[in-house]
């Protein structure tokens, strides 16, 4: 189920066929998280033909490496984000004259949004790794613009959480290692070519 537990207030249903598509949703999203290690192997099947002997050698273990960390994104997005979201924008008011009456079909969507993004967050690393090894991305590049990406990350952080220091502390702190980790993958895709090279 993607119910959040501390959920405060009462879902509504306003279509008839409502519970029935929330419910096939889910399903969709459930399936799509469990069967992530078989979809990124398919993907690698595709990829790894056109790689180098070396460069399969270099990316053994990318399936698993892939799959841990969308798994890690999701329950990040899961157990922290989107309880914070919700909370905050569920008792989110104008005014006092206006009632929320959230529908179970754009809670569900809402839910199910924040934690298939946060899984594709996580994959920042990987998707550093490929985008230095076919040289759109450098080291020298990322820590140039380390200060723009913080400044990025808070303010992702500032939306996604509701407005206190705390929630956007454990939001940040998790991007900034991804961040400075996919510098530390980028710097080792770049002096491997260089060794390469020579």
């Amino acid at each position: 189920s993607l119910c959040i537990n501390t959920t405060p207030f009462k879902l509504s249903n306003l279509t008839m066929s409502g519970q029935f598509s929330t419910h096939i949703y889910i399903s969709i999203v459930a399936g799509l998280v469990a069967a992530s290690p078989v979809i990124f192997y398919q993907l690698w099947s595709f990829i790894a033909p056109a790689l180098r002997t070396n460069e399969r050698r270099n990316s053994r273990g990318a399936v698993l490496i892939v799959t841990f960390l969308f798994v890690l994104g999701v329950l990040f997005g899961y157990y922290l984000i989107a309880p914070l979201s919700i909370n905050f924008l569920a008792t989110y008011s104008i005014s006092s004259e206006v009632e929320n009456i959230i529908n179970v079909s754009s809670y569900f969507s809402t839910v199910a949004s924040i934690v298939l993004a946060s899984g594709l967050v996580f994959e920042l690393p990987v998707i550093a790794y490929f985008l230095s090894k076919i040289g759109l991305m450098t080291p020298s590049f990322m820590r140039k613009y380390r200060k723009h990406s913080i400044i990025v990350i808070l303010i992702i952080a500032a939306i996604i959480t509701p407005p206190d220091v705390f929630s956007q502390v454990m939001v940040t702190i998790p991007l900034l290692i991804l961040y400075e980790i996919s510098i530390g993958i980028s710097a080792r895709v770049e002096k491997q070519r260089k060794m390469s090279a020579l």
